[in-house]
């Protein structure tokens, strides 16, 4: 059974997106809790009322603690639900929050559950190019 966000501020990552040619995927990551206070949910520093999204750690805003980004993010979670863009497909998985190369574009890559084919989940305004050669879990520092 998936959880669904109710909340944006639920969740570090959101993202809904229509894959060509006839897909479809909503993709999230929720926040987690401090493992210092075990109350606060970590999140990126916020300054004067706004959050600092170029920031290279989280904050506990209960406690205070800090950790860094490429940590905290490797315990993250990517929840998935989509309609493959080959076989029609629908279905939900999870993956590791970690953009790899895809067609030459950083994306979040999931599988299909049904065709086994892969479906990238890109940025925003990121296209796949075409005839770009698949290149294989490439790190990303993002």
């Amino acid at each position: 059974m998936v959880k669904y966000p109710n909340d944006m501020s639920e969740v570090i990552y959101f993202t809904n997106r229509a894959i060509e040619p006839n897909g479809n995927a909503k993709a999230w990551a929720f926040k987690v809790k401090c493992e210092k206070c075990n109350i606060g949910m970590m999140g990126k520093p916020v300054e004067n009322g706004k959050v600092k999204i170029r920031a290279t750690e989280y904050v506990c805003p209960n406690c205070g603690f800090t950790e860094e980004k490429s940590l905290h993010e490797s315990k993250l979670t990517l929840t998935v639900v989509y309609t493959c863009p080959y076989c029609q497909n629908s279905g939900d998985t999870t993956t590791e929050y970690k953009r790899k190369s895809f067609d030459g574009v950083k994306a979040f890559i999931i599988t299909c559950q049904k065709c086994q084919k892969k479906i990238g989940i890109t940025k925003k305004m990121k296209k796949p190019k075409k005839g770009a050669a698949p290149e294989e879990a490439v790190d990303d520092d993002d």
